[in-house]
């Protein structure tokens, strides 16, 4: 069949000025064809138009009433934002195309509209299609669906709302067998991997892969400070005035946070470097939905000089006048900065502009290897795993309140889903015991049988009131128990999370959504404030922290294998490695380096293994507990993403005895058994599970309540079924997301096999970075900051000295 363009669109993109692009007119062919397809292209290649083109052509050619075409996307302001842009071509050619949103922002008559009588282009998010197919009338509104398009799959096709997502395209294949899947990503390491994950039974092959052109290399430069680049921190703050200079001589630039108490941080820091009074703004998820959508229309009208943003920004929202991207502290990983690099200009045939501001000497290295990988094409890899069985167990439940259905039948539906094609009989029906009543310790308890088998063999739920519990409680993401910011009035701000509201008291004061509030009261579930003059401080979110990838990291070792690479480095950070390699080592890509050194009545070790702050903390955790085992006294650890320190009162002189490999056997296993991560993990599971619930009609559960009903099962399931599908799901959860387990594994692998020990007389110049932490976790008086300073100045004195 021919791949050419209806006259209306053909006109459309003459208007323009216009000409397709070879990867569109490759998706329509492969929608012509009939074939699924992933198109991977970098930002401002028109890879949403390319999308929908088929589905515009289609409705074109063969005009329908009713559904036709499916968006998903991460991002409820990505659906927002796509939705806008989707119109203006649609209303400029005068096609008669219904395209609405279906988020959980969406008004609840509107969504009981758009069931009765839905668009012919629907957007939503993942969470947003399982509510859907959760209803009877689900069968008849996806009878017709043609195409599903997947929009940035690489922001959460290896995570559980992958998961979700993959499940639900299941069930719609099952309603209409002729569905065509489409995925569009910029970030795309390994296509076959996204291939198999996106295609039906797995078939790679019925996927066409379609690569768009290469847009212009980005212009991308790492700001080099006035004066040096400082040894610690993670927050570039120190260039606040420079990045503020970068915004005044641009029209709109967009500045990066890696996360949200740091994106507030730097906003307060422009603000005060803001002498010309230009308006800049703050947005993160932590803001209310009014406040960020505020945000978003005044950067789309152009009313905005700099914004400052975390991920809540980094996909897809395509705003064509933003002239730079700045990346405060380190990036993480390539594709990650490839997507915000993305961010400007939306152009394919101009340079996007990117600075990178490093917060320390690690961190430069860091956003040096950064920007190597992506001169040279390289993206970070993805991890896929087998599909949460917490996720299977809230998706068999939505799909039970549409209709009932028989065990094997639906398990032949799951197992076309690539995550859970190696789902066991067994573990089948485990989930659906679990579901029909808790598993055997919560049997008794009325409140846990949701599912119930009638005598010929179908499952059903138990009670109408089961599935009012589903839709109110469904949904992938679990935030951190948290408390409503409000101004008096009741003008919502934000949300911020339980346990930094601990911490407040009544005249306390913070900044948030870029402004200075004090406490006035503290509510059940609102934090009531009022905008002060007063000294604030910077609020803290929880949460595991994104470590760098592990190609970032191998790049890093490279540098400081290789001195020859050095004469791109600043000469601070030349001088740090040289004087790092005349005093101790630095070690060989592979190696483990280890430092043992006194200072100050302490003794160290220092381990420099690269692997990311989560695999740091869950080493220390087991290191120190091997070393009170043996008598060595220690006080306390910290780390970052680039090495562990440990210290207490007895030297170690055999740090090999400490890394075997048996530690991921015995410390391990007892140390996360007897944490609160486990805990924390099981929470999480058993809130999507759908065992505990976060909503009752009219009312909200408060995070305090929702932990303590977690923990209480918790204790039970413990004593009386550890072998419960949720304490397995946990145990899954806390070993890959909590603890990096495999990544911790590989450390402990090259510790047994590569490891260089040094033993020093006094710290290191590479260990300076790491000490410099301690003691400044709690530190928030500005005396205590001088002496901290005076402190750091004194021992990178001591570590800098050559003699």
């Amino acid at each position: 069949m021919s791949s050419s363009l209806p006259l209306p669109l053909e006109r459309w993109f003459a208007s323009r000025g216009w000409t397709p692009r070879r990867h569109q007119i490759d998706m329509l062919a492969a929608a012509r064809a009939g074939d699924h397809a992933l198109l991977v292209a970098p930002t401002g290649a028109g890879k949403t138009l390319a999308g929908f083109l088929p589905t515009i052509t289609d409705l074109i050619e063969a005009p329908v009433e009713g559904l036709h075409t499916l968006y998903v996307s991460p991002l409820k302001a990505l659906a927002v934002d796509v939705r806008r842009n989707l119109l203006t071509p649609i209303e400029e050619m005068g096609l008669p195309i219904r395209v609405e949103t279906r988020t959980g922002d969406t008004p609840s008559d509107r969504k009981a509209r758009q069931r009765a009588r839905p668009p012919q282009i629907l957007l939503t998010t993942p969470e947003s299609l399982s509510l859907l197919l959760s209803y009877p009338d689900s069968f008849l509104l996806f009878s017709g669906l043609k195409t599903v398009i997947i929009d940035e799959v690489h922001a959460f096709a290896s995570q559980k709302r992958g998961d979700l997502l993959n499940l639900s395209l299941s069930r719609l294949q099952a309603i209409n067998p002729g569905l065509r899947r489409v995925a569009l990503s910029a970030t795309v390491a390994d296509v076959d991997a996204y291939r198999a994950w996106l295609a039906p039974d797995g078939d790679i092959n019925a996927v066409t892969p379609v690569i768009g052109e290469a847009g212009a290399e980005p212009n991308v430069a790492i700001l080099i400070p006035e004066g040096r680049i400082p040894w610690s921190g993670h927050s570039g703050k120190y260039a606040a005035k420079q990045v503020m200079a970068e915004i005044e001589r641009r029209a709109t630039t967009l500045v990066f946070c890696n996360t949200r108490g740091l994106a507030e941080l730097i906003f307060q820091e422009l603000w005060s470097a803001n002498e010309a009074n230009l308006p800049i703004a703050i947005h993160h998820g932590s803001l209310s939905i009014d406040a960020r959508r505020k945000v978003e229309s005044a950067m789309a009208a152009g009313k905005l000089r700099g914004l400052v943003a975390t991920a809540s920004l980094d996909l897809g929202v395509d705003w064509g006048n933003v002239d730079c991207v700045i990346q405060m502290g380190a990036p993480k990983g390539s594709s990650r900065l490839l997507q915000r690099i993305g961010r400007a200009n939306h152009r394919l045939d101009m340079s996007s502009e990117a600075i990178l501001i490093p917060g320390n000497r690690f961190e430069y290295l860091e956003a040096r290897a950064a920007l190597d990988a992506v001169e040279e094409g390289e993206r970070d890899a993805d991890d896929f795993r087998p599909g949460s069985l917490d996720v299977l167990a809230q998706h068999v439940m939505g799909l039970a309140c549409a209709a009932p259905f028989h065990q094997d039948d639906l398990l032949r539906e799951i197992r076309s889903s690539t995550p859970y094609s190696a789902l066991t009989d067994d573990a089948f029906a485990n989930v659906l015991h679990f579901i029909e009543g808790g598993g055997y310790a919560l049997r008794a308890y009325d409140r846990f049988k949701r599912l119930t088998q009638e005598e010929d063999g179908a499952w059903r739920v138990s009670h109408p009131r089961f599935v009012q519990q589903h839709r109110l409680n469904a949904g992938i993401i679990v935030d951190q128990p948290v408390l409503d910011v409000r101004f008096a009035n009741g003008r919502k701000l934000g949300t911020v999370e339980e346990g930094f509201a601990a911490t407040l008291r009544p005249g306390d004061s913070f900044f948030f959504s870029g402004m200075a509030l004090e406490v006035v009261r503290i509510e059940l579930t609102d934090l009531v404030v009022r905008a002060t003059a007063k000294q604030a401080r910077i609020p803290s979110w929880g949460g595991t922290r994104m470590a760098m990838s592990t190609r970032l990291a191998d790049r890093v070792r490279h540098f400081l294998a290789e001195s020859q690479e050095w004469h791109r480095f600043p000469e601070d950070v030349r001088e740090w490695l040289e004087m790092q390699k005349h005093r101790s080592a630095l070690p060989q890509p592979g190696q483990l380096l280890v430092e043992t050194f006194p200072h100050e009545g302490r003794h160290y070790l220092v381990c420099y293994s690269f692997e990311g702050w989560n695999a740091h903390q869950s080493l220390g955790m087991l290191l120190t507990r091997r070393m009170d085992a043996q008598g060595l006294m220690p006080l306390g650890f910290v780390s970052n993403d680039y090495a562990l320190a440990i210290y207490g009162m007895k030297p170690v002189t055999d740090p090999q005895s400490l890394f075997s490999a048996d530690i991921l056997d015995h410390e391990f296993i007892d140390w996360v058994e007897q944490s609160s991560l486990l805990k924390r993990a099981f929470r999480d599971v058993a809130v999507i599970s759908g065992l505990i619930e976060r909503q009752h009609p009219g009312k909200r559960k408060t995070g305090r309540q929702v932990t303590f009903s977690t923990d209480l099962i918790y204790d039970v399931l413990r004593k009386y079924e550890p072998g419960h599908m949720l304490l397995k799901a946990a145990w899954a959860d806390a070993r890959a997301r909590m603890t990096d387990v495999g990544r911790l594994g590989d450390l402990i692998d090259r510790a047994g096999a590569t490891m260089l020990h040094v033993p020093l007389d006094r710290v290191s110049p590479l260990a300076v970075p790491v000490l410099i932490i301690i003691g400044r976790e709690q530190v928030a008086q500005a005396a205590a900051e001088d002496a901290l300073l005076i402190e750091a100045e004194a021992l990178v004195a001591q570590a800098m000295r050559p003699d």
